[in-house]
């Protein structure tokens, strides 16, 4: 097999501890190999960048383990070529780990080229990223909170969730407060319907807001609202924030806004989890494979069995939301694109698709800086007139009818 590194290194990173092999080519083509242990603390770590640069090392491999390869790689990538390796890649035979062999083995995969290196974000998009991932789930933290007021209302017998969409909007949130307060008369609380969406009556209001509250619901309810408030008021300083690391990729943010279903958030998401330079990705292919947009290979003897996709990350479960709003725009591509596939595939595997072309005209527009162009509802009877023809025709004669077509003059 093809030597490509002379010098490298393979990592074992663990919380505490750090396995390294440098494994140097000998004249035979066998690798000698050079064991040490390190500690994961700033001067062990730069210890360990010493002992590699002793060997005169090139290239270091080591896994994505967790958070633990973050700090290694932050102290090792100005001195060396370093690559990340998924563990599902490089995984050993079995009933032969241990520290020691997980690291000969990483390193003699580096030599031979046998790591595909994994996407590692510039500094710019990585705090982006890191900013989008926390808002996200304040936002999740939020919804949590929000579902604990409703059962602490229906513990009370408040049926406020059945007149009011939003507990948190103006009337819920007055309402809340004077519970909180003290107030339990219904028809003083039903003075605090001040939104003018409502369509619930006066008299449904009282009724709904005739409940048992206690002192122990009112403690509940003050918990829950004090820590969504909190919530609300980190997720606007972090939106502060992002709106001061998105400068430099505004443009970029502003372009991917007009993909429909794609709001302000979900553009930042693509642009943290993804960056702005599309030459990491040789096609959007390889791009909808990393982002768990496609499903697997398994073929064998000739046949291809079905395969689900990955389990999604961050970018796959903003993306299907995203579509999720695309499709109840009529008229566009993506909208028929959900009918057409719905109606053979299912609703979930036809949002996939539509997902997976939301990231694809997102790959081609970062890639080529060009604007978004709908290619339009009717493009898929524009493309194949006849399929379409002939796929009606199959319908009519199934209900029962005879058909026969002739050419418009």
């Amino acid at each position: 097999m093809k030597l490509l590194y002379a010098r490298c290194a393979g990592l074992d990173v663990h919380q505490k501890v750090i396995v390294a092999c440098v494994r140097i080519a000998t004249d035979t083509g066998e690798g000698e190999h050079q064991l040490a242990t390190f500690g994961t603390t700033v001067p062990d770590l730069v210890a360990l960048s010493a002992w590699l640069t002793g060997y005169q090392v090139t290239h270091v491999a080591m896994e994505a383990t967790g958070v633990y390869w973050k700090p290694v790689w932050h102290v090792l990538e100005t001195d060396f070529t370093l690559i990340l390796a998924n563990a599902q890649h490089i995984r050993n035979l079995p009933n032969r780990k241990s520290d020691v062999n997980d690291a000969t083995w990483i390193a003699d995969l580096l030599a031979h080229g046998l790591i595909r290196s994994s996407f590692v974000p510039p500094a710019a998009i990585y705090e982006l990223r890191d900013l989008t991932r926390t808002r996200k789930q304040l936002s999740r933290e939020t919804a949590q909170h929000t579902l604990r007021l409703q059962k602490v209302l229906e513990d009370a017998n408040l049926k406020l969730t059945e007149i009011v969409t939003d507990i948190l909007g103006l009337t819920g949130r007055a309402i809340l407060q004077a519970l909180i307060a003290g107030e339990q008369n219904a028809e003083r609380l039903a003075d605090y319907a001040r939104s003018p969406r409502l369509k619930a009556s006066r008299a449904e209001f009282v009724a709904a807001l005739q409940g048992r509250v206690t002192a122990h619901h009112r403690f509940l309810l003050k918990l829950h609202l004090d820590q969504i408030t909190a919530l609300e008021a980190a997720v606007r300083t972090l939106d502060a924030r992002l709106g001061e690391m998105l400068a430099p990729f505004r443009h970029a943010v502003t372009r991917l806004i007009t993909i429909p279903g794609v709001g302000d958030v979900v553009a930042q998401v693509i642009v943290a989890e993804i960056g702005i330079d599309m030459e990491r990705f040789p096609s959007a292919g390889h791009l909808l494979s990393w982002a768990g947009l496609c499903p697997g290979l398994r073929e064998s003897a000739g046949k291809r069995l079905p395969v689900r996709t990955r389990r999604g990350g961050w970018l796959k479960t903003m993306l299907v939301q995203a579509a999720w709003a695309a499709v109840r725009r009529p008229h566009t591509y993506l909208h028929a694109q959900f009918v057409r596939l719905r109606s053979r595939r299912g609703p979930k595997k036809a949002i996939l698709a539509v997902a997976a072309s939301i990231l694809t005209a997102a790959y081609h527009m970062l890639k080529h800086d060009v604007p978004y162009a709908d290619l339009g509802s009717a493009y898929f009877e524009r493309r194949d007139k006849a399929h379409v023809a002939n796929r009606l025709i199959r319908r009519l004669q199934h209900l029962g009818f005879t058909v026969q077509v002739a050419p418009a003059a």
